[in-house]
């Protein structure tokens, strides 16, 4: 199937709402669920969960798991019984022929890496072929994240690959536990929306439509998708974090005063986010040997790539988006969104420098 933008917002949108154990995700979905927005959505929750739902499409499944591949590679799948249910849903919530929902969102649970749920979206045929990834959106806890992500890569991972951020519990954290935080997540995914949610109570239609196509919109907002901008300026800020460590450590004699956000331990000091442009036209041979050359070598280690590519001999733009080792099929846009024909790309990694990638 050759996805276009008119294809793709045909597709039915998929929300996957992660955040870690007792961040509040049950609470903030409760919310949304009574919200005129979220009317015709339907709801995959874990069985293991001890949510309860007063909403009427509402379907179990089991969790992903972890599978270790022969060549060595820690791959990502999910049990068929997911990846069933999402191509089920169809006939099993139709009524007379028509399907009662136009909008799936997953919830996982608080221990579950969200990249086994978004490569089946991207690489089953049968469901590739019905829904997109509309978002992926994680909630955190604002009194517990800085421990959180200072012990756990999932809640990393989770806060790396999300669109939005729900941050939660402000009023049980201390002024210098939020400060903390919020650099830290400029640091791990500086371009995802962030809402501070109270009680759960938020507006569905800010966790909707996150992704690039949406059927409300007749052409593709780039640049509100790739956020070029969120990038370079935590590249310049942390630029100046190093620079100020050096000075720390080359005069010993000062008083120097050090918090948890620049603890040397922490699972978030490997992580790396950062965006480079190509000014000339790229040779389609030369993209593909860069993709199978990084993805060999450090493909487990790219948390999220999103870019908008000048391929040499195409009209159009190509954008590009991928998780860990998995690369959506590149979608032509209709036109360029500016007089700008540089290709951009924004990668949010573990391990991997900007130097490397380039």
């Amino acid at each position: 199937m050759t996805l276009t933008p008119s294809t793709t917002t045909t597709l039915i949108p998929v929300t996957l709402l992660t955040g870690f154990l007792g961040s509040g995700k049950t609470t903030m979905l409760n919310h949304i669920m009574q919200q005129p927005a979220m009317a015709d959505t339907l709801v995959i929750i874990n069985e293991f969960g001890e949510i309860a739902l007063d909403h009427l499409l509402v379907t179990h499944s089991t969790e992903n798991v972890v599978k270790e591949m022969g060549n060595g590679c820690i791959c990502c799948t999910i049990r068929g019984d997911l990846a069933k249910t999402l191509r089920d849903l169809t006939w099993r919530f139709s009524r007379n022929g028509k399907r009662q929902f136009h909008r799936v969102l997953i919830e996982t649970t608080g221990l579950a890496d969200p990249a086994p749920i978004i490569h089946t979206l991207m690489t089953d045929r049968k469901i590739a072929s019905r829904y997109r990834l509309d978002g992926i959106v994680a909630t955190i806890d604002m009194a517990t994240g800085n421990q959180t992500l200072s012990t756990y890569n999932e809640a990393i991972k989770q806060a790396a690959v999300a669109d939005c951020l729900l941050l939660t519990k402000a009023d049980l954290a201390t002024p210098q536990d939020r400060a903390v935080l919020l650099q830290r997540l400029d640091e791990i995914n500086p371009a995802a929306f962030r809402y501070q949610v109270e009680q759960g109570q938020i507006e569905a239609e800010k966790l909707l439509d996150l992704g690039l196509f949406s059927p409300h919109k007749k052409t593709p907002d780039v640049e509100r998708w790739l956020k070029e901008e969120a990038y370079l300026t935590v590249s310049a800020r942390t630029h100046v974090y190093h620079r100020h460590d050096e000075l720390n450590h080359n005069h010993s004699h000062a008083e120097v005063h050090h918090d948890h956000s620049h603890d040397i331990n922490r699972h978030d000091d490997h992580i790396r986010a950062f965006c480079f442009s190509v000014d000339k036209p790229i040779t389609e041979e030369s993209y593909l040997a860069w993709l199978d050359l990084l993805m060999a070598y450090v493909g487990s280690n790219i948390l999220r790539v999103k870019g908008i590519l000048n391929i040499a001999g195409y009209d159009h733009p190509m954008v590009i988006h991928g998780v860990q080792h998995i690369f959506h099929p590149p979608v032509p846009l209709p036109s360029w969104p500016s007089e700008d024909r540089r290709s951009k790309i924004v990668f949010i990694t573990r391990d991997v420098e900007r130097e490397s990638v380039e």
